[in-house]
């Protein structure tokens, strides 16, 4: 590939399923399915890890939570493991940020030369709450997610205007400078749809008199699975909704977030073709993780089913096919070398993922396995997933997994782990985990790593008496912290 521009937007908790380029009939994300009519959909495309601090910290090293120790949102991307800015930084290549990264700090050097208006987790020190496993604490964080929904600005929709003000600026200033010529990689990251699930009025007004199917059941045969019992006492969300008519504001909210943050990005894409350089630009939208947003009554990610896994992948450039549907599972590792293959360079080390341009323009690959993990709050023990474009497998440690047919069941609503005629594809799979890690050791290290930066902040006792954080501040602002109300 001859070296280009690379423009890579992410959203936050952007489930797949909620984009009308992904066939969903009610959302409107007019701007995405433009890009997307340029390039190829990733129909398959999972997150490495449903927690935003450990998806990021995939995405940017092309390595797996149990490879960069990056367990939860308490243990953040320092720049010790090379990122793909690093790679790019020594063959000098520009490399800038504008928004959100959720490392641990601006001072680490993670790989771009400029960083503008960049987020970052708490103070350096993030949720230190999520860290104490495996006698997990009921998090008192859930009832504010139900407290802030409905029509309205934060301080997280002025941060994402501002987010693509700042995007549109540096692409002008940049067609006029005298590098305009030069490749550049610009990492553009929205907040939105992340809760708090407050949108501007115009956005919930879209959508406030549309009808919405029913929401998915949980399986009533996991509802004792020990895993389970022990995530719904700790993440609490949907306890704290009023009536279905308070969950059916949420999700407005999260629709009308949706298109919010695609108008968004429309601005900045619009822009690029007014300048010099559109040309020769690849362009690569994603998300980090994905959002239940009330299926089988789950809020929020945390979990490996394609609500929260599933992550939406769009990717356009002069090399890259038109119009394409790409079955092909792929995830965020994939990413890395993806870049890399831009600007072509040789990467020495072992790599984990594959470029998305080479899976585009190859025949699909439905049995490609891609694989996740979650260690973080509301985990009894570590989670596991391989999936490929028919089966998915996820173990959790210590306890029963589950099994789904995703072609024939796409709503994960039949757990074929009991069903003897599955017994042997399932083993095929198991092993597969096996083969690529061993599940146990690696739920062991996740543990000790986070009890010992319990201890670091106290305890346990302290980091309860602290309270749980509520969200990430927008830069300039103060964390705030929720009390356990027990």
């Amino acid at each position: 590939m001859s070296s280009e521009n690379f423009i890579i937007f992410m959203t936050d908790q952007h489930s797949r399923n909620y984009l009308s380029c992904y066939r969903n009939p009610i959302v409107r994300t007019p701007n995405l399915d433009k890009l997307a009519e340029k390039g190829v959909i990733f129909e398959n495309a999972s997150t490495n890890s449903p927690i935003c601090v450990s998806a990021r910290a995939c995405f940017s090293t092309g390595k797996y939570v149990h490879q960069n120790r990056c367990w939860d949102n308490a243990i953040a991307y320092d720049g010790k493991i090379p990122s793909w800015g690093h790679y790019l930084q020594k063959k000098n290549i520009d490399v800038v940020s504008i928004g959100k990264l959720h490392f641990r700090s601006e001072n680490d050097k993670t790989g771009f030369d400029k960083q503008i208006m960049p987020m970052h987790i708490a103070n350096g020190v993030g949720d230190v709450m999520g860290s104490i496993r495996p006698n997990l604490p009921e998090r008192p964080q859930s009832r504010k997610f139900s407290e802030n929904i409905g029509p309205g600005e934060t301080e997280y929709t002025k941060y994402d205007r501002s987010i693509s003000e700042k995007a549109i600026e540096w692409l002008e200033e940049r067609s006029k400078s005298r590098k305009k010529n030069n490749p550049f990689l610009l990492y553009v990251s929205f907040i939105a749809p992340h809760f708090p699930l407050i949108v501007p009025h115009e956005y919930y007004d879209l959508y406030k008199n549309i009808d919405l199917p029913e929401l998915k059941k949980f399986n009533p045969e996991l509802v004792n699975h020990p895993w389970w019992l022990a995530f719904n006492k700790s993440i609490t969300f949907d306890k704290y909704f009023r009536d279905d008519s308070h969950r059916r504001e949420a999700i407005i909210s999260y629709l009308g977030l949706c298109t919010f943050v695609d108008k968004l990005i429309g601005d900045v894409l619009d822009r690029l073709e007014a300048i010099s350089f559109q040309n020769n630009t690849n362009i690569l939208f994603l998300s980090d993780h994905g959002e239940n947003l009330g299926a089988r009554g789950l809020w929020g990610k945390s979990v490996m089913y394609e609500e929260s896994i599933g992550i939406p992948m769009i990717l356009a450039g002069n090399s890259v096919p038109k119009g394409l549907i790409v079955k092909t599972p792929v995830s965020l590792i994939d990413v890395f070398p993806s870049i890399l293959d831009v600007f072509n360079i040789e990467e020495t080390a072992e790599k984990s993922g594959e470029s998305l341009f080479e899976i585009a323009k190859n025949k699909d690959n439905k049995k490609r396995l891609v694989f996740s993990e979650y260690h973080g709050a509301g985990a009894i023990s570590g989670a596991f997933m391989v999936r490929d474009g028919k089966y998915k497998y996820i173990h959790y440690v210590n306890f029963e997994p589950e099994f789904y047919d995703l072609e024939t069941d796409p709503d994960e609503l039949i757990n074929l782990a009991t069903n003897e005629k599955y017994s042997e594809v399932l083993k095929i799979y198991e092993n597969e985990l096996f083969n690529l890690i061993d599940p146990n050791i690696i739920n062991n290290e996740a543990l000790a790593d986070q009890a010992e930066i319990v201890e670091q902040y106290g305890g346990v006792e302290k980091v309860l008496m602290r309270g749980g954080l509520s969200g990430t501040p927008v830069p300039g602002g103060k964390s705030t912290r929720v009390q356990s109300h027990s």
